[in-house]
């Protein structure tokens, strides 16, 4: 019938939730957790009358690793540890290192040599290829 109005709700793109979620990665911050009794978590005791609410779970705020930058929000990402170094062989991690790839010279994306030889330098090789066409 025209008059019923019906409103459907619409998730964003997948490019417009990835370029959200790159930016938040792009400007995640190091930070360290406190480790004294004061600002331990909060217990939760289940034979408690009342729920501690969603906001006052945690009585700690997590401080930056590095004191001359801001404290994080509720919103930004936050990591604890940097990651492993691709670089270099790890098979504890299952890294394999860059050693030895193939890179394009030309490419500023994570196939080009400036990256993926992690300033070590590379090698360039000119290779010419006959081919039979048509």
């Amino acid at each position: 019938s025209c008059t019923v109005k019906t409103c459907w709700m619409r998730l964003p793109t997948f490019r417009s939730v990835g370029d959200a979620l790159k930016d938040g990665f792009d400007g995640a911050s190091r930070v360290m957790m406190p480790n004294t009794e004061v600002e331990a978590p909060a217990q939760r005791n289940d034979a408690a009358p009342h729920r501690v609410p969603r906001r006052d779970r945690y009585r700690f705020q997590l401080r930056p690793h590095n004191p001359d930058h801001k404290t994080p929000g509720v919103k930004d990402l936050v990591y604890l540890e940097s990651s492993p170094g691709f670089c270099e062989k790890n098979p504890r991690l299952g890294i394999p290192g860059t050693h030895g790839r193939a890179c394009n010279d030309t490419s500023i994306g994570v196939d080009g040599c400036d990256l993926m030889c992690c300033g070590r330098g590379y090698r360039t090789e000119t290779m010419f290829v006959v081919e039979r066409c048509n």
